[in-house]
């Protein structure tokens, strides 16, 4: 039933029961600090120079344009107009009830390992306060291999001479051979920080001072969310702003150094590759990258929205982007300076993943004059960037919980906050082990990608192909006013051909391999523990109507004679009559319809 408004109540907001956001800026904001991740440092920028350089931008943009907003569009009406949460929004739609579910389970997953990811952002930024910076040389921590530059061989009829300059030999350049050796960054990375062990069968102890980073992340995020939108949208005034500002230093700073021009040439501009645009697989990256990077189908754009007034202009609210391009700037304007530096291509210098952040990045910090300063500034950035999109991801985990059981949950909000961030605290211990990375890169690969694109699809098809595009519409233009036929037209085409199909397509283009990190490939039952993962968030799916099913009682289940159909079966019959007016009573004294 509609809960009614009244305008003499003494709360000021329009939904005195859950809450609005105090301003509007207040949800840009949020919305803005959730769809940047940790993601948009380091991943758009690898696949936009893997995938051609600028030549990526023209795909990711269509992508966006004609898959993400269309969904964040969608995601957005369904939150406010309802005013709940991504699993009571499913009251839509009975049937797939379960996809609410999955969200929940697809969420917590995620927020788990991104809790370890904002720990070592935090490490990092921690240990930037000192001079020079801990991973510019090779220290005691180091072993032998340890070197700032790779070891150079002359091959002299198939001999390999290190020393050739010193026999006063000429080493033609087709015989020089460069081998890569783990430099202070990386040693760093793998010995100090995450005290890495050989592989995920060897667990190893708790690494402290991450648990120590992770207990830090927790406690921040509860703070920020003790209030709930009342005070995460106070906080991401700096939270979702400062990190900009940063972004915008480390640009200009890297900018002036020596080379930085070619790795923007590699990144986007005179050295973009268009003849990549005829490879299938760089659309399907592009589509990915933009689900990913804004965070689609998890849940945490409903539930912003679900804060908001109902008649707020979600229109403008659905366009907002390019920080993925923004933050590629700074990244290859550093690699080109390390490239010239080391005498190497770019491509010598790239990497992908996570050590592009805590690797690659932090190296070439070191060349930088200032360079504790700088790198205290790049990691407060990545933190930040971190932790806003947790504030969301444990406010979708608070506001279901709250929705479900506002009677006994909405007075104890913050004491809920409390205990979901100590179990994710709890549970993000094995990710701060010397396997700590092993379980990241995992969780990573089998719950950060594809299945988002699950959760994308059973929205489309619930909402516009179940529930209906014509309802949904009415819905919508009950928020925002009515609007010509044509201009629904563009929605329609999206919501119901043009992004379907192309997720449908980009399904097919994908491929799970065996997941490796590094050198190191997963034992079988690593392999098996992604999959449990993917079948744990997908169950509820499936699971929840099956379970409506068989455990419900049906219509017809009731006492025979209608004069025993009293208290909660007479409740139940008269529903019936009201909404199907066809109840009668049959000449022997039965309950029939």
């Amino acid at each position: 039933a509609c809960r009614c408004f009244d305008s003499h109540m003494s709360h000021s907001d329009e939904n005195a029961e859950r809450g609005n956001w105090t301003s509007k800026y207040d949800y840009l904001l949020s919305l803005v600090g959730y769809a940047v991740g940790l993601g948009n440092i380091w991943r758009f920028p690898y696949l936009s120079y893997k995938n051609g350089g600028g030549a990526f931008i023209i795909p990711y943009l269509l992508s966006l344009i004609l898959c993400a907003i269309p969904v964040i569009f969608l995601e957005t009406a369904m939150g406010q107009f309802c005013s709940q949460g991504p699993v009571n929004m499913w009251r839509a739609v009975p049937l797939l009830q379960g996809v609410g579910l999955a969200i929940v389970v697809l969420n917590t997953v995620v927020a788990l390992y991104y809790n370890a990811l904002v720990a070592y952002a935090l490490y990092y930024m921690f240990a930037s306060m000192q001079s020079p910076l801990p991973w510019s040389s090779c220290l005691s921590w180091a072993d032998s291999n340890c070197r700032n530059s790779p070891l150079v061989f002359c091959n002299i009829s198939g001999n390999l001479v290190a020393n050739w300059t010193h026999d006063n030999i000429t080493c033609p350049s087709s015989n020089v051979i460069k081998v890569p050796m783990p430099s202070p960054s990386e040693q760093y990375w793998n010995r100090v920080v995450l005290q890495r062990s050989s592989s995920l069968d060897e667990t190893g102890h708790v690494v402290w001072h991450l648990a120590l980073c992770l207990l830090l992340s927790c406690m921040i995020i509860a703070a920020v969310l003790i209030k709930g939108i009342k005070s995460s949208g106070k906080a991401v005034y700096f939270t979702s702003t400062f990190p900009y500002v940063l972004l915008l230093i480390l640009i200009i700073r890297s900018a002036m150094l020596e080379g930085s021009g070619d790795g923007i040439a590699y990144y986007i501009g005179a050295k973009s590759n268009l003849t990549k645009l005829t490879e299938a697989q760089v659309w399907g990256d592009a589509v990915t990258q933009t689900f990913f990077s804004l965070s689609i189908g998890c849940g945490g754009i409903v539930t912003l929205a679900s804060y908001n007034n109902f008649h707020n202009n979600i229109i403008k609210d659905s366009c907002f982007c390019g920080t993925s391009i923004f933050a590629g700037f700074a990244i290859f304007g550093l690699l080109g300076h390390m490239a010239h530096l080391y005498g190497q291509p770019i491509e010598a210098v790239v990497e992908e993943g996570f050590a592009m952040a805590f690797i690659v990045y932090p190296a070439g910090l070191t060349k930088l004059p200032g360079s504790s300063f700088f790198s205290f500034l790049f990691f407060l950035m990545l933190s930040l960037i971190g932790l806003d999109t947790q504030f969301i991801n444990i406010e979708v985990l608070v506001t279901i919980l709250c929705d479900s059981y506002p009677n006994v949950l909405k007075s104890r909000r913050g004491f809920v906050t409390f205990g979901i961030c100590s179990l994710l605290f709890l549970l993000g211990l094995p990710c701060v082990t010397q396997a700590g990375i092993y379980w990241v890169h995992l969780l990573d690969k089998f719950a950060g990608s594809w299945l988002i694109l699950i959760m994308v699809l059973s929205e489309l098809i619930g909402f516009c192909y179940i529930y209906g595009v014509k309802n949904l519409i009415a819905d919508i233009e009950m928020m925002i006013g009515k609007k010509s036929s044509t201009y629904w037209l563009i929605w329609k085409c999206s919501w119901l051909i043009i992004t379907p199909v192309i997720a449908v397509l980009l399904w097919s283009l994908i491929s799970v391999t065996r997941p490796v990190y590094g050198e190191v490939l997963y034992p079988d039952w690593g392999t098996a523990m992604g999959w449990c993962v993917v079948a744990f968030v997908l169950i509820p799916i499936p699971g929840a109507i099956q379970v409506k099913a068989l455990t419900s009682p049906s219509e017809d289940w009731h006492p025979y004679l209608d004069i025993h159909c009293v208290d909660r079966y007479s409740k139940e019959i008269d529903e019936h009559m009201v909404s199907h007016q066809c109840y009668t009573t049959s000449g022997n004294g039965t309950c029939s319809h």
